[in-house]
This record gives structure tokens, C-alpha cells and sequence, in this order.
């Protein structure tokens, strides 16, 4: 469902179908009683959890997800899968080393994304106890943000009319 609604989203907004460029990061959601022990520790943010992998398109529709114990990095896995479908993995690095948060190119897309799933609060903390559930609740949810999004298109549409 996500798939044919991000396809249909992009064709009424007059891009190619299919992404031509895709944003990945990831987040790391802290554990609950219900999941604690069952999450990886992230040293980087000093918190326990799992961590959701996303890959979204320039509009920050999702394309992929994948959640991991929060001590499994983002580079080498996507790295390899990339090289695995012929895709070339471009990752942007500033120039010189900066300290504090600083934003890179198209990194809006994918954080506006992650501030989406911030509206469902069950997606806020990990309160699952199978990362199955915990990635099939993110696709209910971005179906759900990509069908209002369709819909709010659609009604532009047609008022145009």
C-alpha cells in the first residue's frame, strides 16, 4: 500500500515513479519494560533501544525500513546491500570535522520524516516486543501520512477544475 501510494503521489506531483535518489538514516527509539531487554545499547546517543533504518525518496516518501538492535551501525550493511542491487552509495561528508549537529544536503527530507512518526505515539518508544511489529506499525503509519497527503493533493486537483 505504501508503495502504490508513494507511485501515485509521485505521478500527480509530475516525477518519475520511480526515485532516481534516495536519504537514508536511521533513529533510535528507547526501550520500554515490555522491550528492554531485547534492544541493543547505542553508544552514540547513550540510550538502549532498537534502532528503524529508513530509506525515503527526495519527498520523503518511505521506500524501505528496517529495524536492527540499536548497536548495529548504518554504513557497512547499506553499503553492501547497495553494491548487491548495482546502486552506487554516494555518503555526503562535510569537508572538516565540526562539532554539534550540523546539516547536510537533502538531511531535512529524511529528519521531516522522522518528525511524521512523531505524530503516532505508539511509534515515539519501542513498546514492541518483535521488530516485525515494530516495522509494520511504521508502514501503517506512513500509509496513513501518504493517503492524507493523497487526498489533500487530490483535493487541490480538483478545486483547479
Amino acid at each position: 500500500m505504501v508503495h502504490d501510494l508513494r507511485l501515485l503521489l509521485r505521478i500527480l506531483q509530475g516525477r518519475n515513479p520511480h526515485p532516481s535518489a534516495v536519504i537514508l538514516d536511521s533513529r533510535t527509539l528507547p526501550s520500554t519494560p515490555e522491550s528492554g531487554h531485547r534492544g541493543g545499547y547505542d553508544g552514540a546517543k547513550r540510550r538502549r533501544g532498537r534502532e528503524v533504518h529508513v530509506a525515503v525518496d527526495t519527498l520523503g516518501h518511505l521506500l524501505a525500513l528496517v529495524v536492527t538492535l540499536a548497536e548495529v551501525g548504518d554504513g557497512e550493511r547499506a553499503a553492501e546491500a547497495a553494491r548487491g542491487e548495482g546502486v552506487e552509495l554516494v555518503v555526503v561528508r562535510l569537508p572538516e570535522a565540526r562539532r554539534g549537529f550540523v546539516l547536510l544536503p537533502r538531511r531535512w527530507v529524511v529528519e521531516g520524516s522522522f518528525a511524521w512518526l512523531t505524530r503516532f505515539r505508539r511509534l515515539v518508544r519501542d513498546y514492541e516486543r518483535l521488530p516485525q511489529t515494530l516495522a509494520g506499525l511504521h508502514f501503517v503509519a506512513f500509509a496513513m501520512l501518504l493517503a492524507q497527503r493523497l487526498v489533500e493533493l487530490l483535493g487541490k486537483v480538483v478545486s483547479s477544475l
